[in-house]
């Protein structure tokens, strides 16, 4: 795994109405991420409100399947939105308009996600604590999409501890080679 390019370690407040502070390695605040939910329990919207800098906000998207969620700026430009193709899959598909990514469970028997880049390969690794949560940053990628995915993935944390296919398809492209009869 390439070095971090940065890292953030976030802390998560409250039960109900979610507050996540976004820090960075120094510690410094750099914003508050906020989750709102209806009087059912469904998370209907989040906001990121940083120390300075634009206001960003996340609602829920309408339609059947979970997990779809469109990122917007302050002065309502659109920036992204996430979807998933089935119930049951625990992939989650961004589009950003340029580059699409995957949001996928980390590798192994472990709590966090991996956000893929279909051409360069792994862009950020989230690994989730009990009240807290650490993304490094491998590649060169927007923050907004950060906080995107670290969005999306503290509200399935229960569902990346089993490692996912594409585990199997890396270990299974390593250096064997078929035997000829």
């Amino acid at each position: 795994m390439p070095e971090p390019v940065r890292t953030l370690r976030i802390k998560k407040k409250g039960l109900w109405h979610r507050t996540h502070l976004v820090n960075d390695e120094e510690g410094e605040l750099l914003g508050r991420l906020s989750v709102r939910r209806n009087k059912w329990g469904l998370v209907v919207s989040g906001e990121y409100r940083p120390e300075k800098g634009e206001v960003l906000r996340i609602r829920r998207d309408p339609g059947l399947l979970r997990g779809q969620f469109s990122l917007w700026s302050e002065d309502g430009e659109w920036l992204g939105s996430s979807l998933r193709w089935a119930f049951f899959r625990r992939q989650i598909d961004i589009l950003t308009g340029s580059k699409p990514y995957r949001i996928v469970p980390a590798r192994g028997f472990s709590r966090g996600w991996r956000v893929i880049a279909t051409k360069t390969g792994e862009a950020v690794s989230i690994r989730l604590g009990l009240g807290s949560a650490e993304i490094q940053q491998l590649r060169k990628i927007n923050i907004e999409l950060l906080l995107f995915a670290h969005f999306l993935g503290s509200l399935t944390p229960w569902e990346c501890f089993w490692p996912t296919a594409m585990d199997a398809e890396e270990r299974g492209s390593g250096s064997a080679k078929p035997v000829r009869a």
